[in-house]
């Protein structure tokens, strides 16, 4: 009698068992996605240049925080991109960012071995490969360190894990990571990689989020840089260039002046530039302010500055004490300076 009156009340046992299906899921989005409050500059205490520039980046962590929230409450990792590729060009890459953190964050809180990620970059998520592995860097930030998820990713690209990772410290830790300077603890990750790397990485992502903390603001964003050790700034003004080419912000006048007083680190800034516009490009993301940065940081298009990137990249891994990556950003960057551009 019972299981009739189950039944008639919810269509029956399998249209129940998707019902809560449905509901967990819904659950599990609303408590782990952050609030939305979360993204605005006055809350985080981050710099406002004018009221388009807040917009501007209050708009790409609400887009990032939509991807999130798709991947927490999916049912499988290729449903997320019916939604996001509905997002404005220029912020969709920020919500496919969003969602490999939130694909990594069910996997590291689900029991067992999720696959949830790799599923993810089987399919749309590796046109968003940079992003992506950035978003996952984000997921490592928040969770303990025996449930980082264990995915295979590119050798050469692997890195940018860690990059995401410091991005999220400056961003939600900004008095110790930005003001305080403080540098990460021993990350010890990849676990094949020499250790010493992981701080010049964790510093690219500190520079990315500088970006932000500054508002998209070039003047206090150099203003922040060079409140810290010579020794990071190469690696910071990297990050910078790639934030202020892929997120945008700042108009041609403004960039020109970052350049300028970006003096010897001009070939990292050019180098984040084009890393920025590769990852466009392979995602198919162009937009008009990553091509004026491009002009400014390299002295041609986006599209040339993504070939540099994608020529000198490292054909295989090679074992040794500098990793692919490294040698790859430092190929970018020498490329820019042979060609007379810094």
């Amino acid at each position: 009698m019972h299981n009739q009156t189950l039944a008639g009340l919810s269509g029956g046992p399998a249209r129940l068992g998707g019902q809560l299906a449905s509901s967990w899921r819904a659950l599990r989005s609303r408590v782990l996605t952050p609030s939305s409050t979360e993204v605005r500059l006055e809350k985080r205490g981050f710099h406002v240049k004018d009221p388009d520039a807040q917009e501007l980046l209050e708009t790409i962590g609400r887009a990032f925080l939509t991807g999130y929230a798709q991947a927490a409450r999916s049912r499988s990792p290729g449903e997320p991109a019916k939604s996001l590729e509905k997002l404005p060009v220029r912020f969709r890459g920020f919500a496919y960012e969003g969602a490999a953190m939130g694909f990594a964050m069910v996997d590291g809180l689900s029991p067992g071995k999720g696959r949830r990620f790799s599923g993810y970059m089987a399919g749309r998520g590796d046109d968003h490969m940079y992003m992506a592995y950035v978003g996952l860097g984000w997921a490592m930030a928040r969770l303990p360190r025996f449930r980082w998820p264990k995915t295979v990713l590119d050798p050469v690209v692997r890195w940018l894990v860690l990059d995401g990772y410091g991005f999220h410290q400056a961003y939600f830790r900004t008095g110790t990571y930005v003001r305080g300077r403080a540098e990460p603890a021993r990350l010890r990750w990849p676990a094949d990689g020499p250790e010493w790397y992981g701080a010049r990485v964790f510093d690219q992502g500190v520079g990315r989020a500088l970006w932000f903390v500054g508002g998209a603001d070039a003047d206090v964003v150099l203003g922040l840089i060079e409140r810290f050790p010579a020794r990071r700034r190469p690696d910071l003004f990297s990050g910078a260039g790639l934030a202020a080419t892929y997120a945008g912000g700042a108009g041609e006048a403004e960039l020109r002046g970052f350049w300028q007083r970006a003096g010897e680190y001009r070939p990292q800034v050019a180098q984040g530039c084009a890393f920025a516009s590769e990852a466009r490009r392979r995602a198919g993301l162009e937009v008009p302010h990553t091509d004026v940065a491009a002009q400014v940081f390299c002295g041609m298009s986006a599209d040339e500055a993504a070939r540099i990137a994608i020529k000198t990249r490292p054909a295989r891994v090679v074992p040794g004490e500098v990793p692919a990556y490294e040698v790859w950003r430092r190929g970018i960057a020498d490329e820019f300076v042979s060609l007379g551009r810094c």
